[in-house]
């Protein structure tokens, strides 16, 4: 899961470093064309190669103003500050060379191998009954 998230972020730095868009076309208010694109790409719906007057909304429009078509880019973009993170490292050289004797060369033994259980160990006998000694009884 985590080199999937990994991978969609690093895809996801990559296209807005690149400069992808997503530009979409609308002509009398409803979309016409939508397109991924690299950088600003003007989308047409062919209105402005028809004749010099087009018909927008009932009334007549010359194709130089068009005011029926209109395109919107989406740009996805990072900081212009971005920069590259980065850190001092420092170590200490005591955990280092018990970093790597233990976790590297793991010739170091703590313990003893030999495990003492007490599963076969008797309680001493009692010398006195200490119930009938102090008189307590568990009624």
């Amino acid at each position: 899961m985590k080199k999937i998230i990994s991978i969609l972020l690093s895809i996801l730095m990559l296209a807005s470093s690149s400069g992808i868009a997503y530009a979409q076309h609308f002509c009398g208010g409803m979309e016409m064309m939508a397109e991924v694109t690299l950088g600003e790409t003007h989308l047409s719906c062919g209105m402005e190669e028809e004749a010099p007057t087009a018909v927008c909304d009932g009334e007549s429009v010359a194709s130089e103003t068009h005011g029926c078509c209109k395109n919107h880019i989406t740009k996805i973009q990072t900081d212009d500050n971005f920069a590259k993170a980065s850190f001092d490292l420092k170590l200490n050289k005591t955990f280092v060379a018990t970093f790597v004797s233990v976790f590297v060369v793991k010739e170091v033994e703590i313990t003893s191998a030999k495990k003492i259980f007490f599963a076969d160990y008797s309680p001493p006998p009692l010398e006195q009954d200490l119930n009938i000694l102090y008189e307590t009884f568990l009624i």
